[in-house]
């Protein structure tokens, strides 16, 4: 049995980002770290039902974006390092980049409508 974490509202919340264009492993990492202080790989996994290269794929994207930090932490023996991870920065200015990304796409959506009527007009 698969252990579930995320509460109805960060489902919807997912649901929400991948329909502004997440990818949806990304959507769910996101929001699973910003209900963190800090986490790991592995609680992520468990918790939004995401194998290790996905969560490793989502968490390169999300630092990429300046959205997350890793931490290396100490660990004794030998395997695979472990990392902790932080959202670096606040929720409602990831939330204001999403935003943003999306006017833009819908002002290019409205451009294109524009030109496509303007050329139909000309040639009809």
């Amino acid at each position: 049995m698969v252990k579930k974490s995320l509460t109805e509202d960060q489902e919807e919340l997912i649901d929400r980002l991948i329909k502004a264009g997440l990818q949806k492993n990304i959507a769910k990492t996101l929001v699973f770290v910003a209900g963190k202080e800090e986490t790991r790989s592995r609680e992520i996994e468990s918790s939004t039902n995401l194998r290790q290269p996905e969560v490793s794929i989502a968490m390169q994207e999300l630092r990429e974006r300046g959205w997350v930090t890793k931490r290396d932490i100490k660990k004794e023996g030998k395997g695979r390092p472990v990392h902790g991870y932080t959202l670096d920065k606040k929720v409602d200015e990831i939330i204001d980049e999403i935003e943003q990304k999306e006017k833009d796409r819908i002002k290019k959506i409205q451009e294109n409508l524009k030109h496509i009527k303007d050329i139909s007009d000309k040639i009809y």
